[in-house]
């Protein structure tokens, strides 16, 4: 979608208008063009800053312990009493108390305690002195206990009971003494590698010192305390703990006890009472009134003396400057827009138009769902460019995060920036207004595919996104709906014709166009001649090739009233400006452009294109006429003597112009000029084409007539190549078929005299040459070039007439 271009001159006020244009060099002028755009901008914010106003803010009477409240202490938000410090951290250390702590058996524990012990003993009976063994494995014993080592019997009686204690009491679940600090519950969970974890009781358990008092009582009665003592040095130093602490799996579950310790001791919601007017103020109450003003002050409500305005004014501030983005991509980037106020003035218009509803939105709880930031965004991109729109509505979408409803909800924000971006560039796909709904459903798919990703970002369920799909898909048929019903509005207000109501008017049914090629179908076959050749420059050069289009096509409407006086639309030979005298004929020629313009005008064309009318011919001479009154005037003084001799006025044998001001009239005024002569062509090569358009092109110049078109020396380089290579398309040789030879014959020899003849001219040139009122003057000119090539020149001997 390519942005339009303005619209002449129109009524406004006049304020508008003094608004608009290029600063003048003065520095009032200057001050007040600049300054009426940052009073603009100054407005939007504040109006902004009062439809989302800062949060009210408030003060709290303090109290102590002891003290009669005054009044009432209702809640105005909800808000949580929190634990004093010692209060919760002596709770989550109940808390983690009460877990139980995870222990892991050790099956294998007997065995390899047997094994040991087993080995152990085997060392003793092979070592002629049992000191040496028991030091290596760091028992200290009695020169009594070395007694009993060194008698079998009683050496055979220890390892008999303690490998018993090893296989019959450490299966039976055994704990080391180090690990019983952390058995505070009465159960504790067993993990088995083997089979599903299990709760236990404490009293199941054992630990190291119950497991060597049941162990002493394997000894036979009467064994001597001596022996009795080995025996628990022996278990001692080979004893192996069958359940092990996992104190990994310990720890984390009571982190997670500690965790869900609330750590509040009271929830108020909004509207409850905190205290009782006419009531003591006990320690609760105090509490209750400090949690609550903590949580007014994280929450910015709560007002400081003296400082009321402040959040006024940072909010007024922030919007500023957000605001101000933009207002510099105007300045910077967008020259043309800047300068128009009107059309300043419509963006802001719409940046308030959304607020204003989105306040409504917000003070009414309605979704935010609801907010129409499409509505901008397809307004701007239509109007204008969708670069623009879309930084407009990024921006858009960044304000109404940071407003005070929506602060801190980044689902506003990402959803807001995505409908708004793509209602700006969803703008590209779209040509006519009767495809508004491709524009609701591109915004709704967007808008239904960012919400199903937060979705699966943040673990919403589905039934709320789908209630959030419905209102956004309402949001966007009601955005998009009234961005294009109030188009033509805002069409009227900046004076901007936007494409679809450029192809709207390029529909052939459209009556002008229809009774065109009804009255006057020689011109409307040659409008579309034209109107390929301006399409095709004005694409390459990066001109608005739709306004050429368009703009041809109704640049010649006003031939309708007297379509037998324009060449192209004569049906034989007869030519009624024969009978006319040279005046008359170029009043009837010029007469063409005036009725145009009022039969525009009562069609209500849109301005954009009614500058063609008038500017495809500018100020040319029509020399045709102009050279005939001269010959008129000679033939009078012949006969009445000089002294009675009419002076001849230019400007009764010239258009009134104005000279082209656009690119798009300028690329007109030379493609109807260049097609018209180019039809003169007997043998239209390329060559001949392109030496063609160079003069005409040249002549265009040398008379003045793109004086003050917007289009550099490259640019028209660039249209004269692409008005010779259509034209070579146009005008390509075809076959001569034999059964009509004689129809289409030019100039070729006659086989019988052995002379060259003419041909008879075609229907389609009833009159063989170019049209004077397309040259604009440089009939003249093309006389010349015939001279200089017979094969150009008509086959009558003068021009065609009025082909334009």
């Amino acid at each position: 979608m390519s942005r339009d271009a303005k619209g002449g001159e129109g009524r406004s006020p006049s304020l508008l208008e003094s608004l608009s244009g290029p600063p003048e060099d003065t520095l009032g002028r200057k001050v007040r063009h600049h300054g009426s755009r940052v009073a603009l901008l100054l407005l939007v914010s504040v109006a902004l800053t009062l439809f989302f106003p800062p949060s009210p803010r408030m003060q709290l009477a303090r109290y102590d312990v002891g003290m009669v409240a005054d009044t009432d202490m209702i809640a105005t938000i909800p808000f949580a009493v929190p634990k004093a410090r010692d209060q919760l951290e002596r709770e989550r250390a109940e808390a983690a108390a009460a877990v139980p702590p995870t222990f892991r058996l050790r099956e294998e524990a007997a065995d390899s305690m047997a094994s040991r012990l087993e080995r152990f003993f085997q060392d003793v009976r092979g070592d002629p002195g049992p000191r040496g063994v028991l030091e290596r494995v760091g028992i200290p014993v009695t020169p009594a206990q070395l007694q009993v080592l060194g008698e079998p019997p009683r050496l055979q009686l220890l390892e008999e009971a303690s490998l018993r204690a090893a296989r019959e009491l450490l299966p039976l679940g055994v704990v080391d003494g180090a690990q019983t600090p952390f058995i505070t519950t009465d159960r504790l969970i067993l993990v088995n590698p083997e089979g599903p974890n299990r709760y236990v009781s404490r009293d199941s358990l054992r630990s190291a010192r119950e497991f060597y008092d049941r162990a002493v009582g394997l000894l036979p009665p009467g064994t001597a305390p001596e022996v009795q003592e080995l025996y628990r040095l022996i278990l001692i130093r080979f004893l192996e703990p069958s359940y092990i602490l996992d104190a990994e799996a310990t720890e984390r579950d009571r982190n997670a006890a500690r965790r869900a310790v609330p750590t509040t001791n009271a929830s108020i919601l909004a509207g409850e009472a905190i205290v009782r007017a006419n009531q003591q103020v006990g320690a609760g109450d105090v509490e209750r009134i400090l949690a609550y003003e903590e949580q007014l002050r994280n929450q910015g409500r709560l007002e400081d003396t003296g400082r009321r305005i402040l959040p006024y004014l940072g909010s007024g501030t922030l919007n500023f400057l957000l605001l101000g983005i933009f207002g510099l991509l105007l300045f910077f980037y967008r020259r043309e827009i800047y300068a128009d106020f009107r059309w300043v003035l419509l963006q802001a218009l719409l940046v308030l138009a959304y607020f204003g509803v989105g306040g409504l939105i917000a003070r009414n709880g309605l979704g935010w769902e609801l907010l129409p930031v499409a509505f901008p965004a397809l307004a701007v991109a239509v109007l204008w460019d969708s670069r623009m729109a879309l930084v407009l509505a990024l921006i858009l979408g960044v304000l109404t995060g940071v407003q005070p409803p929506y602060f801190g909800q980044p689902d506003v924000l990402l959803v807001t920036l995505m409908g708004g971006a793509t209602a700006a560039l969803s703008v590209r796909v779209v040509r006519r207004r009767a495809q508004t709904w491709i524009f609701i459903a591109i915004i709704t798919l967007a808008y239904a595919t960012t919400l199903l990703s937060l979705s699966w970002i943040t673990g919403r369920g589905l039934t709320p996104v789908l209630g959030s799909v419905g209102w956004t898909a309402l949001n966007a048929t009601v955005s998009a709906i009234l961005a294009m019903g109030f188009l033509p509005v805002f069409e009227w207000f900046t004076r901007i014709t936007t494409d679809q109501t450029l192809l709207e008017w390029a529909d052939p049914n459209r009556p002008l166009l229809k009774r065109l090629s009804l009255e006057a179908p020689g011109t409307y076959a040659h409008t579309i001649n034209v109107a390929n050749l301006a399409e095709a420059a004005a694409t390459a050069v990066g001109a608005n090739p739709l306004l050429c289009r368009v703009g041809v096509y109704y640049h010649d409407v006003g031939k309708m009233l007297k379509p037998q006086y324009f060449i192209e639309n004569q049906p034989g030979g007869r030519n009624p400006h024969d009978k006319l005298k040279a005046a008359t004929s170029a009043a009837i020629v010029k007469e063409h452009v005036t009725e145009g313009l009022r039969m525009a005008r009562e069609a209500k064309l849109p301005e954009v294109v009614q500058a063609f009318i008038p500017e495809h011919h500018g100020t040319q001479l029509i020399a045709y006429f102009y050279d005939r009154a001269e010959a008129e005037a000679e033939g009078k003084e012949g006969s009445e003597g000089r002294e009675d001799a009419a002076v001849l006025d230019p400007a009764d044998f010239s258009y009134s112009g104005p000279r082209p001001r656009t690119r798009e009239t300028a690329i007109v005024m030379l493609a109807d000029t260049v097609e018209s002569a180019t039809r003169s062509l007997q043998d239209p090569t390329p060559a001949r084409i392109h030496e063609l358009v160079e003069s005409l092109v040249e002549s265009k110049i040398r008379h003045g007539q793109m004086d003050e078109a917007p289009l550099t020396l490259h640019e028209i380089s660039v249209i004269k190549e692409q008005f010779a290579k259509v034209l070579a398309g146009m005008y390509h040789h075809r076959i001569d078929y034999p059964g009509t030879r004689h129809l289409t014959r030019r100039d070729e020899e006659d086989p019988a005299s052995g002379r060259e003849v003419e041909a008879e001219p075609t229907h389609e040139q009833p009159n063989g040459g170019a049209s004077p009122d397309d040259e604009g003057g440089s009939p003249g000119e093309t006389d010349q070039e015939a001279k200089k090539d017979p094969k150009s020149s008509p086959s009558s001997g003068e021009p065609d007439l009025f082909n334009g």
